[in-house]
């Protein structure tokens, strides 16, 4: 082998964490096919390299025959006693039949496979490296498109960020340099595949987590989170720390954190709510920026019913039901919200139902009822234990003195 080529393969192991002996195997693998394409040979080939000076040497399983027909395939019994001095015709010696110029061909195979090997131990990297970094924030730079796709170029690799993964209405410069968050990493024939998002509900948790140095360090934590892309978000957090206030945390000096995130999100407006235990806190608590009056749950159907001021009730339904929408995700509860006018009048209604059931339940107590289809046999028991003979007159009758 090309004494250079034998360094390389050495300096590789050391510069790209590509073991020696899995090139030399693969290189093994490799001029046997070489040997094959470019000489008669045997069915069975088998290449060695020496790991010390990088000597190639070509061994061929031959048959042993008194008479040889075939040089390529069959071996004289003489010639093969000189190799196993105990070998009968019918056996099968491996005698070494390495070509004077396999030199040449050795060469040009073993830069083919060291190329591909490198690739291939490349891409193992990148894959195994961004599998780590699976759900993390990364930067990258917008390098071209591809359909509606957009390509980031992360530096030793590209990642695809996809139209439905992108922010509604944002647009993308050339150049530009953007923030994604990593979804999923593909093992792909042409390599890993980076699938990267902005409109995912863990890329604004990440967004919070690197702006706010309370939730890197877990004093404050994130407990849900609800978000309408290129909209409206909604953060429930809570603190390990009763000195330090979670929300104001979040916010930070003048609203400065929360804008940061709300800026690199295009303008996405962001509520923080402070998540608490008490499920009709939590949930009045999640309706913000309205004031809630009341919350009645329903933990059978996992429903609440929240009551509003009057004036509060569109700022709690939100545009187009976004507001109630986003709390319902956040909770994980239904939520039907009503004006307290709203729920006078149904509570009013209920009542005056219940009074007229109740009206007519007891009419129906009140009526007396006669029974004038007496037995004949109860009537004349009645008269033989009294001596008296009791008639019975029918309503309107009355009955005369004699």
């Amino acid at each position: 082998m090309n004494s250079d080529l034998f360094a390389a393969i050495t300096s590789l192991e050391k510069e790209k964490g590509i073991s020696k002996e899995v090139l030399f195997e693969a290189l093994e693998v490799a001029l046997v096919s070489a040997y094959k394409r470019n000489f008669q040979s045997s069915p069975t080939v088998r290449v060695s390299i020496d790991r010390e000076t990088g000597d190639i040497k070509v061994f061929a399983q031959l048959k042993v025959v008194e008479d040889v027909a075939s040089e390529e395939q069959e071996v004289s019994l003489y010639e093969a006693r000189v190799y196993e001095p105990r070998c009968q015709p019918g056996d099968t010696v491996e005698m070494e039949v390495t070509p004077k110029e396999f030199g040449r061909i050795a060469a040009q195979t073993a830069k083919q496979v060291v190329i591909q090997r490198i690739r291939e131990a490349e891409r193992e990297l990148i894959y195994e490296n961004f599998t780590d970094r699976t759900e993390e924030v990364i930067t990258g730079l917008v390098r071209r498109f591809e359909q509606r796709n957009v390509i980031i170029d992360l530096g030793r690799t590209e990642a695809i960020l996809p139209m439905e993964e992108q922010i509604p209405h944002e647009r993308y410069r050339q150049g530009e340099r953007v923030k994604t968050y990593i979804m999923e990493v593909k093992k792909t024939t042409k390599g890993p595949q980076i699938i990267v998002s902005r409109n995912h509900t863990g890329f604004l948790k990440r967004l919070f987590e690197m702006e706010v140095p309370e939730i890197y360090e877990g004093i404050v934590e994130i407990k849900a989170a609800a978000r309408e892309a290129g909209n409206r978000s909604k953060l429930a957090v809570s603190s390990q720390n009763s000195d330090i206030d979670p929300v104001g945390a979040c916010v930070g000096p003048k609203g400065s954190r929360v804008q940061a995130i709300s800026t690199e999100l295009k303008g996405e407006k962001i509520d923080i709510v402070k998540w608490s235990e008490e499920t009709e806190e939590y949930i009045a608590n999640s309706l913000s920026p309205a004031k809630v009056a009341s919350v009645i749950i329903n933990s059978t159907e996992k429903s609440a019913n929240v009551v509003v001021p009057d004036n509060q009730l569109s700022l709690a339904i939100g545009k187009e039901g976004q507001n109630a929408r986003l709390a319902a995700k956040l909770t994980g509860w239904k939520v039907d919200i009503s004006s307290e006018t709203q729920f006078a009048e149904k509570s009013f209604s209920a009542i005056g139902l219940a009074d007229q059931s109740q009206d007519e339940d007891d009419a129906g107590n009140n009526e007396l009822v006669i029974d004038f289809d007496h037995d004949e046999e109860e009537v004349e028991a009645a008269e033989e234990e009294t001596g008296e003979s009791k008639a019975v007159l029918p309503p309107g009758e009355e009955k005369q003195d004699e």
